[in-house]
């Protein structure tokens, strides 16, 4: 059971086990609330990172959807993919109190975490200064890695 302020999943069930069809209808909500749309995180434009492009793909969708090291052999995550819809509520709700969010630095950038612990759902956001990256966004299901990222806010939630 879902927040209510949260899209529902997209399952790969409901486009008959058919990779393309369900490919093509997740990059469609992705280009719907990152591409066509010009969405911000608290007055700052956000970006994407473009490249590595596959498939005619941004970076940040990728990062998205799927999971892996080596940029050229990402695997799909279905977890990633049935959330597509989630990351840009979350950045536009980041006030709300179920959200945990943090800021650790990240080389000359700031990586902004927004953690829905309820969910088990992370949405980290690069800060670039004039605008902000949605860097990568997944879910979270050992308990193990979940005290994790609670720890971690615990350190950093004044950095923000």
């Amino acid at each position: 059971m879902t927040s209510a302020w949260l899209p529902s999943l997209v399952l790969f069930n409901d486009y008959d086990g058919d990779w393309n069809r369900y490919l093509n209808a997740i990059y469609a909500y992705f280009e719907a609330d990152f591409v066509l749309s010009k969405p911000t995180f608290r007055g700052v434009r956000l970006g994407l990172k473009r490249y590595p492009e596959y498939d005619g793909k941004s970076a940040t969708f990728w990062h998205m959807t799927s999971t892996g090291d080596d940029e050229n052999e990402r695997t799909p995550d279905f977890r990633r993919c049935e959330r597509i819809r989630w990351p840009k509520p979350i950045i536009e709700n980041d006030q709300h109190l179920s959200l945990k969010m943090w800021a650790e630095p990240k080389g000359r950038n700031k990586r902004i975490h927004i953690w829905y612990e309820q969910e088990g759902y992370l949405v980290v956001l690069d800060d670039r200064g004039d605008y902000i990256l949605p860097w990568t966004a997944f879910y979270v299901e050992r308990e193990h890695e979940r005290r994790k990222y609670n720890k971690r806010w615990e350190r950093n939630k004044d950095n923000v």
